[in-house]
Parts: structure tokens; sequence; C-alpha cells
């Protein structure tokens, strides 16, 4: 209930306590005060400043509390607020989460269901995310690791024009698992413009 009283009666605004002090909030004895356009106004009382603000129907807003005298500037604080969680929210559409996808196999394992495996981890990569590779060894398939072994080597092989191998294949219990990573992409070269032939001069 709070936060909708919040958004229509400015002055309850309980979001500015965890970011900034703003208005009757500075008691500061003196401080240096910025204008809305970024002018220099000078160092004056905290009670100044708050006038002029309210003169331009705007809030006083401490940005720098630990300068001696602390900074205000005047501003319109909610224009303010509304504009950084729209550049926050931006940022998190624009962030990549890196997720690690897992391709599981056994020993006996077949060329088809391997091949589609490999595809499979090869987008993966593709899309960024990183792949963990593990084949699970039953009963006596204990004694022949090695074939495990090297299913990985290949399918790290196939996988090495796009992926890096973050760590090597290593047996865990019955699990032998490996990581890759994808590589960083290189953005295409732009073609070298084609020279443009000098014309002929005339001979005198």
């Amino acid at each position: 209930m709070l936060c909708i009283r919040a958004l229509y009666f400015p002055e309850v605004f309980h979001i500015a306590n965890a970011v900034h002090q703003i208005n009757d909030e500075i008691n500061d004895k003196e401080v240096r005060l910025i204008g809305d356009q970024g002018e220099q106004l000078g160092i004056m009382s905290s009670a100044e400043a708050l006038r002029i603000a309210a003169e331009r129907e705007m809030d006083l807003v401490k940005i720098a509390p630990g300068s001696n005298p602390p900074v205000c500037k005047i501003m319109d604080y909610g224009k303010y607020r509304f504009e950084q969680a729209k550049k926050e929210k931006e940022a998190k559409k624009n962030q990549r989460v890196i997720e690690i996808k897992e391709i599981r196999m056994s020993p006996s394992i077949g060329d088809n269901d391997f091949n589609t495996k490999l595809k499979n981890a090869q987008k993966f990569l593709t899309d960024g995310d990183r792949v963990k590779v593990s084949v699970r060894f039953r009963g006596r398939e204990m004694a022949h690791t090695d074939i495990g072994a090297q299913l990985l080597k290949d399918f790290a092989e196939k996988c090495a024009d796009i992926a890096n191998m973050d760590k090597a294949a290593k047996l865990e219990g019955r699990n032998m698992s490996m990581f890759l990573s994808p590589k960083p992409q290189t953005p295409p070269k732009k073609p070298a413009k084609p020279k443009t032939p000098k014309p002929p001069q005339a001979e005198g």
C-alpha cells in the first residue's frame, strides 16, 4: 500500500531513502549546489538550496554526500529514477547468461546417436553455452574406461573448430566428464576496397 501512495504523492518517495537524500531529508549546514542545467550555483545553506529547487518546481538531490561540503543537484528526481530503472532493465535484457548444457553418452553408443549428440553440442556451443560431456559406465563397463576416454577425445576433436576444452576428461565414480567452452567469435574481416586504376597519362 505504501508503494501505491508513493506513486501518487511524490513527497512520500520511500525509494529515495535507499538511494539518495532528497528535499527535506537534506539537513546539512552548507551544500555545494549544481543547477538542473549543470551550472555551478556555489556554496549555500541547504535551506537556500531547497528554496531554489522549489522555485524551479524540481527536487534537491544530494549526489555526493562524502564531499566537503556535500554536493546537491537540482533535478526531476522522479524522472531520474524512471530513466535509471529503464537503463537497468535494458542492461539486464542485453546480458547473456551462460548456461552449462550436458550431453550424456554410454561407452557402447552407436555412430548415429554419437553424431546426434555431437550436433546438439555444436549447436549449444554456437549459441554461446558451455557443454559438459559425460560417459556413464555401468557394471562391467568400468573395466573399459579407455573406451570412454577415446569417445570424449573424438568428441572434443570434432568440436575443436568452435570450442576449447576447459577441463580434460576426468573419471569421477562411474562418470567420466569433460567441459567444452565456445571459442570467442571474431568479427569477419571487411573485404579490402578494390584499388581504382590511375588514368593513363597523355604523352607530351
